[in-house]
């Protein structure tokens, strides 16, 4: 098992114990990149250097605070250890909130929580539980990093799997205004001919979520070029996107897309039957119109 991001304590009012966090993510692209000259070929080297002193060695390099301009206070490593806050040690749980009430916005990065040794497993066992019956997420506050974050906890939903999860979240200064982005939507009326067949273009492309089935197909795209330009190979190109325009009949393109989902599903199930009302309204969920014969010429 890998080394713990963070080791210290939950505490709930006066009943606390120790646990440990790991990153739960991990970076899975193989493709990196170096700086070269275009003239040389030859990798670009970075160096610290400082005024008349030249090179720097990492060992001399200090953190400085610009108080005035150009007038720094510098901050030696050990300092910033040093510095007095609970949550460096402890996530005091302030309160708890329910499941559903913490918008996707606000969750940052993801940790394994898990009991620091056996004699813990009790008291975490039972939170555990505790959080998963209520459905409610715990709220307290974790420091690592350099900085002290707001920072969620949760019962894992699969009992095979007796952890929690720590999620860091954003504050809510962090998250820029809504409206600022929104106020400009122009606002119209919701058709419900139209609606209608959205909702059953979202019904019949609605199903469980498997995370395996997504793939980062940039990853595999750059690494098509780059494996081209090794063997020296034609090297593949993007299509250029179409010219996006105004849709010119939204009521035909739902239409055609819940026929089209239809017909890419093999026609496994039988096709949907409009009810009394849509029929009313000439709404055709599924069946294509009727080809009209040609008429003959005289």
């Amino acid at each position: 098992m890998p080394r713990p991001y963070w080791s210290g304590q939950i505490q709930i009012s006066l009943v606390s114990f120790g646990v440990k966090l790991f990153t739960a993510t991990e970076s899975k692209s193989e493709i990196r990149f170096h700086q070269l000259s275009r003239k040389t070929g030859e990798r670009i080297k970075h160096q610290k250097v400082s005024g008349d002193e030249g090179k720097v060695e990492s060992s001399d390099i200090v953190k400085g605070y610009e108080y005035r301009k150009g007038e720094y206070v510098m901050v030696e490593p050990e300092e910033i250890e040093q510095i007095r806050i609970p949550s460096k040690h402890t996530i005091e749980v302030t309160q708890f909130v329910d499941e559903g009430e913490l918008d996707p916005e606000f969750f940052e990065k993801p940790y394994f929580v898990v009991p620091e040794n056996d004699v813990q497993a009790e008291a975490f066992a039972v939170v555990r539980k505790a959080l998963q019956t209520t459905k409610k997420i715990a709220l307290g506050k974790i420091a690592f990093s350099g900085r002290e974050h707001l920072v969620a906890v949760s019962a894992a939903t699969d009992d095979k799997l007796p952890g929690m999860m720590a999620y860091t979240m954003r504050y809510a200064e962090e998250l820029r205004d809504p409206k600022e982005f929104f106020e400009d939507i122009k606002k119209v009326a919701v058709d419900e001919d139209q609606l209608s067949l959205a909702k059953e273009l979202i019904k019949r492309k609605a199903s469980k979520f498997e995370p395996e089935k997504f793939k980062d197909e940039y990853e595999a795209a750059l690494r098509e070029m780059v494996e081209a330009k090794v063997k020296h190979a034609p090297i593949p190109k993007d299509e250029p996107a179409p010219a996006s325009g105004k849709v010119i009949n939204l009521m035909d393109a739902l239409r055609k897309s819940v026929q089209g989902d239809e017909a890419a599903a093999g026609k496994k199930k039988a096709p949907a039957r409009a009810t009394a009302a849509e029929a009313q309204k000439g709404i055709e969920l599924v069946k294509p119109a009727k080809a009209t014969k040609p008429r003959k010429s005289a």
